[in-house]
C-alpha cells in the first residue's frame, strides 16, 4: 500500500494554474471572446455605488503632495535610496507606467495602473519597479480609495521632480485601476525576453516596418534597448529605433530629445554585479518572497551592489537635483565604448574633469564617471536630434518649458480631454493633444428636441443615412485612451471627412444638408448633436415601425471643433480600415474579420451581448458601408427587427462560400439565392457563443428586448466620449 499522499488533492493538479490548459486548447482557432471580458465586474473589489472621481476629490491632495516629497527623502534599510533620494527610482515608475502607451491602438499608459499585474510587472525593462511601489505602500494604505494606483505612480514622478528642484507642468488624476491582468494586449508574438528586433520587422534594415500596433524595439522593453539595436551599440543606427518608438507614443522630435535628457538628468543606472545571479521576476518568484522579484543575493544585495539594467552610473555630475549637466556632459565631452560590472556595453567620457564626475550614490566620497546610453548618443550623433541638443544646451529655460510639458504629455496622454482631468494641478491651457473642443451655451428642451427629430426626418435625408453618419462619427471612440468619438463632429474636418470609410461623397451630402438645417435654427444647435440627434431619430423611427414604441434617450451639448483645434495627423491612427457593423473590410488582413470586430467591440466599451445586438440592428437598418445587402436579412430594411436573427438561426436555408469573405443564402427546397452573407454576419451562427445570443434575440417574446437592448448599445456608443 502506498503511504504517501502526494498526488492525491481532490483538486485536479494544476487546474488552476496551468495557464497553457483550458477546455478550448482542443480548438486554438476558435474566437477567443476574452478581450470583451478581461475587465468583469466580479474581479473589482468596490461595491458598484463606488465613484472614484467623487472619492479623489475629497483627498487632501496638498497633504498628499508633501507626504510623497517626504517620501522621497525617507530612506528604508531594505532598499536605500541613491544618494538619499528616491527621485531617481520614482520617476522611471512614472516614467515606465506612462510608457506603455502606443498610438496605434490607444493601449497601454498610465491610465489603469496595470504595472501591478503581469506581464508588466515582470518585464526586464521594470526590473526592481517593485521595490518603488512597495515605497509607495504607506501612501496608498493612508489614502486608500480615495487615491488610485494609478494616479499615485504618476503624481509620484511629479513629486519627485519637484522636490528635486524642478517645476513641473501640471497633474491631473481620475485614473481608475484596473484588478487583474490585462492579457489581451498584443506586446508581441516572441515567446523569450528581448529576443532579436527583426522578429518585429518587415525589413530588419528598415526601422519603419516595425510592426502594428508595437512601440517597442523588443518584447519587455518601454522603449529601446539601452545597449544599442539587439545589444550592439550603433548610435545612428539605434536614432532610428528612437524616433520610430517615440513616433509611435505621440511623441516628435523635440519632444523625444527633451524626454531622454530630462529623464536622465536625475537618477542612475544598475549595474554593479553579475545580472545572471538575480532571482526570478515577481510573478514568477517563490511565496515567501511575497511578489518582490530581481532578488540579488550579491554584497548587500541592494545600494552599492543594485543590478537593474546591467548598465552601471549616473547621467549627471548631480543626479540628485535638477540640473543642466546633461547637455554639458554629452556635447562637451568625446565618449568611448565600455562595459559595466555586469557586462553592459554603455559609453564613458574621455578625459573628464575630476568635478564633472558624480560622487557614487552610496559609497562617500568616492567619485565615479557618468555614463550614457546608446540613446543618449543618438542625441549627440544623429544631425536633427544633435540640433535640438545643441538648442536646449543653449537655452537652459526653452528646455525647460519643453521638457515640463512634454512629460506632461507623456503621463497625461491616455486620459482623454482636460474636461475628464481632476484635482487642483490642472493646468488651464488647452493643449492640441488632448483634442480640445469647445463648449457649447445653449440647452434643449424635449420640446426642442422633438422638433429638431421631426425636422432631421423631413429634411431629405434617408433613414439609413442619418443613422450612417451618427454610427461614423461616434465609432472612432476608443476607451483605452479615451480619443475620438462624436463630440467636436471632426468628422467634418480632415482628414475623417476624406476616410474611405467614412464614404465621403454620402458624408458630404449630408452635412451640406445639416448645415442648411442648422442655419435656419433661430436657436443655434452644433453639428456635433444634430449628426448623432439624426441618427437617434432614425433609430428611434424604425423602432416605431417594427412596432416598439421606444424613446432613444439623446444628450446634447456636443460642441464642433475647428481645425485649428485638431491635430489632423494625429487622427490618422484612428482612421477606421474595417467595420462589422456596417459590413466593411477596407481590404483583406491576415487577421479574420471577425477577430478585428471583436478588437473594435472592446475599444467602444461594448460587451458581446451589445455588439450582437447592434450588428443585427444595424443589418436590418440598411446601414452597410456602400449600401451593400450582405447581412441584410430582411425584406423590411430601416425596420429595426429582430429579422437577422431569425433568418440565421432558421434550417430552411444553407451557407455556400462563393469567396472567403463572401457567401450565399440558398433555400434548401428551391436552390435559390435568397441573400448574402460576409464571414462577419455568419460568425453569429457559426460560433457556439455568438449563437447564443442570436438565438437569445430570435425568439418570438424577445422582439421587443431586442429593440431595447439595440437601443441601450446605441445611446452608449453615441455618448462614450461624453
Amino acid at each position: 500500500m502506498e503511504n504517501s499522499t502526494k498526488g492525491k488533492c481532490p483538486v485536479m493538479h494544476g487546474a488552476n494554474t496551468d495557464t497553457k490548459s483550458s477546455v478550448m486548447s482542443w480548438w486554438p482557432n476558435a474566437l477567443n471572446f476574452d478581450i470583451l471580458h478581461q475587465h468583469d465586474s466580479k474581479t473589482n473589489p468596490y461595491h458598484d455605488g463606488f465613484n472614484y472621481r467623487e472619492e479623489f476629490k475629497k483627498l487632501d491632495f496638498e497633504a498628499l503632495k508633501n507626504d510623497l516629497k517626504q517620501l522621497m527623502v525617507s530612506s528604508q534599510d531594505w532598499w536605500p535610496a541613491d544618494w538619499g533620494h528616491y527621485g531617481g527610482l520614482m520617476i522611471r515608475m512614472a516614467w515606465h507606467s506612462a510608457g506603455t502607451y502606443r498610438i496605434a491602438d490607444g493601449r497601454g499608459g498610465s491610465n489603469t495602473g496595470n504595472q501591478r499585474f503581469a506581464p508588466l510587472n515582470s518585464w526586464p525593462d521594470n526590473a526592481n519597479l517593485d521595490k518603488a511601489r512597495r515605497l509607495l505602500w504607506p501612501i496608498k494604505k493612508k489614502y486608500g480609495n480615495k487615491l488610485s494606483w494609478a494616479d499615485l505612480f504618476i503624481l509620484a514622478g511629479n513629486m519627485a521632480y519637484e522636490s528635486m528642484g524642478f517645476k513641473t507642468f501640471g497633474f491631473g488624476g481620475g485614473r481608475e485601476d484596473i484588478w487583474h491582468p490585462e492579457k489581451d494586449i498584443y506586446w508581441g508574438a516572441e515567446k523569450e525576453w528581448l529576443a532579436p528586433t527583426k522578429s518585429r520587422y518587415d525589413d530588419d534594415l528598415d526601422r519603419k516596418t516595425l510592426e502594428n500596433p508595437l512601440a517597442a524595439v523588443q518584447m519587455g522593453l518601454i522603449y529601446v534597448n539601452p545597449e544599442g539595436v539587439d545589444g550592439k551599440p550603433d548610435p545612428l543606427r539605434t536614432a532610428q529605433d528612437v524616433r520610430m518608438t517615440f513616433k509611435r507614443m505621440a511623441m516628435n522630435d523635440e519632444e523625444t530629445v527633451a524626454l531622454t535628457a530630462g529623464g536622465h538628468t536625475v537618477g542612475k543606472t544598475h549595474g554593479n554585479g553579475d545580472a545572471s545571479v538575480l532571482g526570478a521576476s515577481p510573478e514568477g518568484a517563490p511565496v515567501e518572497q511575497q511578489g518582490m522579484g530581481w532578488m540579488n543575493p550579491q554584497g548587500k544585495g541592494n545600494a552599492e551592489h543594485t543590478v537593474t539594467s546591467g548598465l552601471e552610473g549616473a547621467w549627471t555630475t548631480h543626479p540628485d537635483r535638477w540640473n543642466h549637466d546633461y547637455f554639458y556632459l554629452l556635447l562637451t565631452y568625446d565618449w568611448e565604448l565600455k562595459k559595466s560590472p555586469a557586462g553592459a556595453w554603455q559609453w564613458e567620457p574621455i578625459n573628464i574633469k575630476e568635478e564633472d564626475m558624480p560622487f557614487d550614490a552610496h559609497v562617500p566620497g568616492v567619485r565615479r564617471n557618468p555614463i550614457m546610453t546608446d540613446a543618449d548618443m543618438a542625441m549627440k550623433m544623429d544631425p536633427e536630434y544633435r540640433k535640438i541638443s545643441e538648442r536646449f544646451y543653449k537655452d537652459p529655460a526653452y528646455f525647460g518649458d519643453t521638457f515640463a510639458r512634454a512629460w506632461f504629455k507623456l503621463t497625461h496622454r491616455d486620459l482623454g480631454s482636460r474636461s475628464r482631468y481632476l484635482g487642483p494641478d490642472v493646468p488651464q491651457e488647452d493643449l492640441i493633444w488632448q483634442d480640445p473642443v469647445p463648449a457649447v451655451n445653449y440647452m434643449l428642451t424635449e420640446a426642442e428636441i422633438d422638433e429638431l427629430k421631426a425636422k432631421l426626418l423631413n429634411s431629405g435625408l434617408s433613414q439609413a443615412e442619418l443613422i450612417a453618419t451618427a454610427w461614423d462619427s461616434a465609432r472612432t471612440f476608443r476607451c483605452s485612451d479615451y480619443r475620438g468619438g462624436a463630440n467636436g463632429a471632426r468628422i467634418r474636418l480632415e482628414p475623417q471627412i476624406g476616410w474611405e470609410g467614412n464614404e465621403p461623397e454620402r458624408l458630404k451630402k449630408v452635412l451640406a444638408k445639416l448645415q442648411e438645417l442648422q442655419a435656419g435654427l433661430s436657436k443655434k444647435v452644433s453639428i456635433a448633436d444634430l449628426i448623432v440627434l439624426g441618427g437617434t431619430a432614425g433609430v428611434e423611427k424604425a423602432a416605431r415601425d417594427a412596432g416598439v414604441d421606444v424613446k432613444v434617450p439623446f444628450s446634447p451639448g456636443r460642441g464642433d471643433a475647428t481645425a485649428e483645434m485638431t491635430d489632423a495627423e494625429s487622427f490618422d491612427v484612428l482612421e477606421p480600415i474595417h467595420d462589422g457593423f456596417r459590413n466593411w473590410l477596407k481590404k483583406d488582413y491576415a487577421v479574420s474579420a471577425e477577430e478585428l470586430m471583436l478588437d473594435k467591440t472592446q475599444l467602444l466599451g461594448l460587451t458581446a451581448p451589445e455588439m450582437t445586438a447592434l450588428v443585427g440592428g444595424m443589418r436590418v437598418l440598411d446601414t452597410n458601408h456602400g449600401g451593400t445587402k450582405h447581412g441584410v436579412f430582411t425584406n423590411r430594411a430601416g425596420v429595426l427587427s429582430n429579422d437577422f436573427f431569425v433568418t440565421l438561426t432558421d434550417m430552411k436555408y444553407n451557407w455556400v462560400p462563393v469567396s472567403e469573405n463572401l457567401y450565399k443564402v440558398v433555400d434548401r427546397k428551391t436552390g435559390e439565392t435568397i441573400w448574402t452573407a460576409t464571414r462577419v454576419d455568419l460568425v453569429f451562427g457559426s460560433n457556439s457563443i455568438l449563437r447564443s445570443y442570436a438565438e437569445f434575440y430570435a425568439q418570438d417574446d424577445n422582439r421587443e428586448r431586442f429593440v431595447r437592448d439595440f437601443v441601450q448599445a446605441w445611446v452608449k456608443v453615441m455618448n462614450a466620449d461624453r
